[in-house]
């Protein structure tokens, strides 16, 4: 048995506001080729379809697009997804039943009656059935007529509510089992502030989302959604396969890719589970997400076509630099006027035209950051100060004494 996990395609999505429109159906059509070459039995989609819960008449025409590249590149693959927490669920359920019985699998709610239960969906190969429980993004308040609340009548925490939902199931695990979830998974013994975040992921106060993966441990194979960057779980099998394309600059560098999985038999009693192996098939973008830094001139070397974050570093004096020539006569606020002035220079510099250079460079440039890089030479504030001259600092500190009072400064100096 073979399938393709993928997930968070965050369709409609704007970078910066860039339009991804172009980029995203460049990245989905690699999607389908790949399921064309390699012929899977099931594509699973495990959340964040679209960027907004309410999509845009285009991302919808794009998905729809994609959904009819799939079932040409594999005639009669099952194509199953999930909502995440970016995705109406109510939206997504709509024709349910109708597309299932055209192998498209689109849940949108969890169970939330007493009646009704995780969908599930059995596929068959030479060794056997294998079981996909497709659960969409739950939160606390949408099972609590079917999971309960606390003592006080309060809803449960977030691992509860799924710690229940799924002992509700009648899981076989004596054959091979798929979980398509959209959720906070931690590995067993890491803190939530401690997993690296994309800025693009929605996060909760407190981090309450937060489940365990030990959750997960019925399952043979756990395809994740919610997580941007790819990671696995604590186990090669429980992985979290990111997004497609980078949504957010903190993204930048990483390398995307789509897990395709393949499943061998299930012995009885076998405590290892199911041979599970797993490839990355690597996506490449149109456009790459790039973050670059340095000086306008050094800047400017790196021209190109991609999605570009630039930091411009400006070299400036320290204020120690300048409190020190002071000392030597001339006056700290004078040079601290100065370096005022020389930095609302470069500003209007840059406004003017310092930002439409850089414009023309990266014609998808995204935005401009300023860093000031410190020069100043420190050694000249930390100077000794028995090797200064007592009496010429205190002429400095006094802003030019006249005769009488240079000559009784001395005396003083002498007399101590």
């Amino acid at each position: 048995m073979k399938w393709i996990h993928i997930s968070d395609l965050h369709i409609g999505l704007r970078l910066m506001n860039r339009d991804l429109a172009e980029d995203q159906a460049y990245i989905l059509r690699q999607i389908a080729d790949y399921a064309a070459a390699e012929q899977p039995d099931a594509i699973l989609i495990a959340g964040d379809i679209y960027d907004k819960a309410v999509p845009s008449a285009e991302a919808v025409a794009l998905f729809d697009a994609f959904i009819d590249q799939l079932t040409e590149a594999v005639p009669g693959m099952e194509i199953m997804l999930i909502s995440g927490n970016h995705d109406s669920g109510p939206r997504l359920d709509c024709f349910r039943n109708v597309l299932a019985k055209q192998q498209i699998h689109m849940i949108g709610l969890p169970p939330q009656k007493e009646d009704e239960y995780i969908e599930k969906i059995v596929l068959q190969d030479d060794d056997g059935p294998v079981n996909f429980y497709l659960l969409p993004f739950v939160k606390p308040s949408m099972v609590k007529q079917i999971v309960g609340t606390d003592e006080n009548g309060n809803n449960l925490s977030y691992e509860e509510s799924l710690r229940r939902l799924l002992a509700r199931e009648n899981i076989n695990e004596s054959e091979r089992n798929v979980l398509v979830s959209h959720q906070f998974y931690l590995p067993a013994g890491i803190d939530a502030d401690d997993m690296e975040r994309a800025d693009s992921e929605i996060r909760t106060a407190g981090n309450i989302d937060a489940v365990s993966a030990e959750l997960l441990a019925p399952f043979d194979y756990a395809a994740l959604g919610h997580i941007h960057k790819p990671m696995k779980v604590g186990a090669e099998i429980l992985r979290y396969c990111g997004t497609p394309l980078a949504c957010s600059v903190s993204e930048a560098g990483q390398k995307k890719g789509v897990v395709l999985a393949e499943a061998s038999g299930k012995q009885a009693g076998d405590p290892n589970g199911a041979c599970i192996q797993t490839t990355v098939l690597p996506l490449t973008p149109l456009r790459e997400l790039r973050k670059i830094s340095g000086t306008l001139r050094e800047v400017l070397a790196q021209r190109c076509e991609d999605y570009v974050s630039v930091t411009l570093q400006d070299e400036t004096e320290d204020a120690a630099s300048a409190e020190q020539e002071g000392a030597a006569g001339e006056s700290a606020e004078m040079a601290a006027d100065a370096e005022t002035t020389d930095k609302k220079q470069a500003g209007k510099e840059s406004l003017a035209d310092v930002q439409d250079r850089i414009r023309a460079a990266f014609p998808y440039l995204l935005e401009i950051r300023r860093e000031y890089v410190r020069t100043a030479d420190y050694t000249a504030a930390v100077t000794p100060e028995k090797q200064l001259d007592p009496f010429e600092l205190c002429c400095a500190f006094l802003k030019n004494p006249d005769a009488a009072e240079r000559e009784l400064l001395r005396d003083v100096i002498n007399a101590c």
